[in-house]
């Protein structure tokens, strides 16, 4: 297996014969207000451009797995890609209704706590909570998914959350070979923040069992978490050979 980070949640997974692309945001640099004015500084949306090493990956694209409907996940030129392209679509079945009606080729939808059949392979979703108290509920709904793919390494994308007892079950009974955290922290002017704080990214990083990718990082304004910034507190703790903290559109190669 291979995963290529294209920027923010946006990823690709090669294995075997597919190419599957998870949250596309893929407009240029600044086709999206700010999420935040007063925290922190209120860039326009995504903050950094899509590296030009991902434009290849993209002509290559099998299928594109979507765990919610936030556009730093899936965004207008996103929708727009996928509908020329014809891209089967698969997501959660809280989400088909919406996506279909945007003209997208929704395929397969899953449920929470239901293994599927999933291109060869094992899906099944996974409850994610997008934040800490009261900003959970107009976030919306969110889908985690942990994925068996034919002799390749177990994965499971948490997607937009915080560290729940979920979360947990799957990183100590389902021991995914490779788990994928949103890690930028992100919060908006008012609330809790909507993702984890790093203190539970360190946790989720020393209950995985296998590596971590870390994402969701240095690509849209409301998420303060820097690179640098993870990298030295999981040094701190001792875990950061765990961890991948890819830079856009870098590939990462998982035995």
């Amino acid at each position: 297996m291979k995963i290529q980070h294209f920027r923010n949640a946006t990823l690709v997974i090669e294995a075997n014969d597919l190419i599957i692309l998870v949250d596309p945001m893929l407009g240029p640099e600044g086709t999206m207000p700010p999420f935040t004015f007063f925290r922190f500084k209120p860039k326009r949306n995504p903050i950094v451009s899509l590296p030009e090493s991902c434009r290849p990956t993209l002509e290559k694209v099998t299928h594109c797995l979507i765990t919610h409907q936030h556009p730093d996940h899936i965004d207008k030129e996103a929708e727009n890609y996928l509908r020329q392209k014809k891209i089967p679509v698969i997501c959660s079945y809280l989400d088909e209704k919406a996506f279909s009606k945007k003209g997208l080729n929704v395929v397969q939808t899953i449920k929470y706590w239901e293994r599927s059949d999933f291109l060869g392979g094992k899906i099944e979703g996974i409850p994610a909570r997008h934040g800490y108290g009261f900003i959970a509920k107009p976030a919306g709904n969110v889908m985690g998914f942990y994925i068996e793919l034919p002799n390749q390494p177990t994965l499971y994308l948490s997607s937009d959350t915080i560290y729940t007892e979920d979360v947990q079950k799957v990183l100590k009974e389902y021991a995914p070979d490779v788990s994928v955290v949103a890690a930028g922290s992100a919060q908006f002017d008012v609330f809790k923040p909507l993702l984890m704080t790093v203190e539970d990214v360190i946790r989720f990083v020393q209950d995985a069992p296998g590596k971590v990718i870390a994402n969701h990082l240095e690509a849209v304004n409301h998420c303060p978490t820097t690179r640098e910034q993870l990298k030295e507190e999981l040094k701190a703790k001792g875990i950061v050979e765990k961890s991948f903290i890819p830079d856009d559109g870098e590939w990462m190669v998982l035995s």
